[in-house]
């Protein structure tokens, strides 16, 4: 009879699939947590792969220090499940005897027999070594800040004052935040419900919808969340709705919209906008828009098209408003998605901005005169950000950049860039432009 899956099997496989097949958590979180019944099985396993992904880097080169000979490449699931056991013993500090135990039991699991005895000896020579192992790797750059040498690199040119802030802060565990249904209630209302249910909370600073959980939840445990009370979104990606500026009657597009958090925030705070427009490239991820707007009961125009080939599906009525949240390489919620340090190369960076400038200038003629774009990305590269929109300015002589708040984030030239953990929030970059 065949053995339940346990939580380490199951990280390792993940683990074993980002590493080498360059699959991302989003992706095999939901089939792969399914085949665990027991919820803290599936906040176990969950958390061990996060965990290990998180500082992969660091407990690949303590691995590596501790193997006689690398592993060969058909035994990456081998490699991954030390990685695990690695993280358990080095990062959560579990008990070494049912740390180390369990992981040799899951290595039966991946039908790999002759591997538990080298699991063994490599956690248990770790254990022993605790200390000297984790100073041993510090020398390298990679090892020590958890990171890829063309990040932390990147990260020194675009930030030199803070560049050694914005690595420790993508390895520190996120916080849950949510935003309040601002047509429903409010958030000294919702704060109080969340009291009753015996949930720790937090207004956060800003905005005046956001709050932060002291510890995550399931969903389903938030009061009015089926209802549409509450979305979970980080405080930074809620900025957008504001900053659009938004009036009743307006027509306003958002490009690149799923999974829908934007397009649900702007209907929220004006709920007799003219008309809300919702475009994406990928239709199943728009289907994501539309059961976000369902549970918020809230309605809006989707159309699963590119956005920057406006001729196959444009109307020709001009936008008064336009959100461009564009696809970028997400380094700043890396402390949300640990994976994309893996997945992402310093090449990607350059076919990403001429995918941003393609998008800019494409839905730019769809903007009404007096209109406003709020370009966003959640990167904190500058190529993909200031560096884009400076160079949209200097080709379009009919679009000028309006200032943005100051309390919160960094002025750059042009726009600004909320750092990842600045105020608890994701990074974030925004630019606000406006058509003469």
């Amino acid at each position: 009879m065949k053995k339940p899956a346990q939580p380490r099997h199951i990280a390792a496989q993940m683990v074993s699939r980002v590493l080498d097949r360059g699959e991302s958590l989003n992706s095999l979180l939901g089939p792969w947590l399914a085949r665990l019944d027991d919820p803290r099985q599936r906040a176990l396993a969950q958390e061990l792969t996060f965990g290990t992904l998180r500082w992969c880097y660091r407990l690949g080169a303590i691995l590596n220090s501790l193997l006689r000979k690398p592993l060969k490449k058909k035994d990456g699931d081998v490699h991954a499940l030390l990685l695990v056991g690695l993280y358990q013993l080095l990062f959560l500090e579990m008990p070494p005897h049912a740390a180390v135990s369990e992981t040799v039991g899951a290595v039966r699991q991946l039908g790999k027999e002759w591997a538990t005895g080298l699991v063994n000896a490599v956690l248990r020579n770790a254990q022993r070594q605790h200390g000297a192992l984790q100073h041993s790797v510090d020398g390298a750059a990679s090892a020590r800040w958890a990171h890829p040498d063309w990040w932390i690199k990147r990260l020194q040119q675009d930030w030199p004052q803070d560049w050694q802030h914005i690595l420790e802060a993508n390895n520190q565990r996120p916080p849950m935040v949510l935003r309040v249904n601002a047509s429903r209630t409010d958030r000294s209302s919702y704060l109080q419900q969340l009291k009753q249910a015996g949930i720790g909370a937090k207004a956060s600073s800003i905005p005046d919808t956001a709050i932060s959980l002291q510890e995550p939840v399931a969903v389903d445990s938030l009061p009015g969340f089926s209802s549409g009370l509450v979305s979970v979104q980080d405080a930074a990606a809620q900025l957008s709705a504001s900053l659009l500026q938004l009036e009743s009657g307006q027509r306003v597009l958002d490009a690149c919209a799923a999974p829908g958090g934007k397009t649900g925030h702007m209907l929220e705070s004006v709920p007799d906008l003219g008309a809300v427009f919702a475009i994406d490239n990928d239709a199943r991820r728009l289907l994501k828009v539309r059961e976000n707007l369902l549970r918020l009961q809230l309605d809006g125009e989707l159309i699963a098209a590119d956005a920057a080939d406006p001729e196959s599906w444009w109307d020709g009525e001009p936008f008064d408003r336009i959100l461009l949240d564009a696809p970028c390489s997400a380094s700043g919620v890396v402390r949300r998605h640990p994976d994309i340090k893996l997945l992402r190369e310093a090449g990607d960076l350059q076919t990403l901005s001429q995918q941003q400038q393609r998008l800019l200038s494409a839905l730019w003629p769809l903007l009404a005169s007096g209109g406003i774009l709020l370009y966003v990305t959640c990167s904190v590269f500058k190529r993909e950000n200031s560096d884009v929109v400076r160079a949209f300015l200097d080709g379009h002589h009919d679009a000028a950049e309006l200032p943005l708040p100051e309390q919160w984030g960094k002025s750059l030239a042009p726009g600004r860039q909320i750092l990842p953990g600045e105020q608890g929030m994701d990074g974030f970059y925004f630019a606000r432009l406006s058509k003469a």
